[in-house]
This record gives structure tokens, sequence and C-alpha cells, in this order.
């Protein structure tokens, strides 16, 4: 996969529906970027992947031989909010597009409600063509500067 934007095969599934192995693989990809990568050892599995109106995208992984390429989460806050989360890429394959990708498809979910998401204060830049602005300093999460970010 060489393309200046990847192509992969792109896939969604609710909480209650992935299969054990299958969110072992999303997973590990969350790990591998930001606990061993990132060097940030923290508490990576908050609780959140398996509640009801939680939403999993992915790309790639559709099973044998093809790995997770990209990951992003999607929750339902009790404020009836919409909150991205956990968006990553492998590193092998940054940079062509597979993050576009993901919020494209998590964002036509949304649709026209509020969304909101806490983002990598170098990664604002990012996120800002899909309509998110900052609504707030920023802040440490366990060494990383994040800033809190919404779109309405």
């Amino acid at each position: 996969m060489s393309s200046e934007t990847e192509t992969a095969t792109l896939h969604r599934a609710w909480a209650a529906d992935l299969p054990p192995s299958t969110l072992y693989e999303l997973m590990r990809l969350r790990v591998d970027v930001f606990v061993v990568e990132q060097a940030c050892p923290y508490a990576e599995l908050d609780g959140r992947d398996l509640e009801d109106g939680t939403r999993h995208f992915w790309l790639g992984g559709d099973g044998k031989p093809e790995p997770v390429l990209g990951y992003l989460r999607l929750l339902c806050e009790p404020s009836g909010e919409f909150r991205i989360g956990r968006l990553c890429t492998a590193r092998s394959v940054r940079g062509r597009g597979l993050g576009r990708q993901l919020m494209e498809a998590a964002l036509a979910e949304v649709g026209d409600r509020p969304c909101v998401l806490d983002a990598q204060e170098h990664l604002t830049g990012f996120y800002r063509p899909f309509g998110f602005r900052q609504v707030g300093e920023s802040y440490d999460w366990d060494g990383v500067a994040h800033v809190p970010m919404r779109r309405d």
C-alpha cells in the first residue's frame, strides 16, 4: 500500500457486536501507538469500550491476513453529545489519509449533532478542517499536552 491516499476496508461495529479477537486487535493498535510508541504508560482500558452506545471504526483488519491500520472510537456522552477519541493509525501507514477516512465516517454518523474531542496539542490543525475549534486551555494528560475541541 503505497498510494498517497491509502485504501483499506472501513469497518464499523457497536461494542456489543465486536468479536473478542477484533477488539483485541483494535486495542493492540491503540496500546502500540499511545502507550508504547508515545512512551506514555497510562490506563488505556478506561471502561468505555464496551458501553452500549460505543461505536468502533477501523480500517483493515477484516480477519487474516490484513492487520488493523487505523482506529477511532465514537462515544455518546450522558449529555447527548458525541465524543471522538482514540484516533490512531499504524506508524507504517501514516500520512496516507487514513485518519481523514475515519473522521469522515464517524462524522457522517454524528451528522449535525454536537461533537467533542480532546486533541493532542500538535494535532489541532488536523481537526480544524472538520469544523472543530478549541474550547479551552491546553492541559497535560499523562505527559502529553491536549486541547479540548468542539464541533457544533
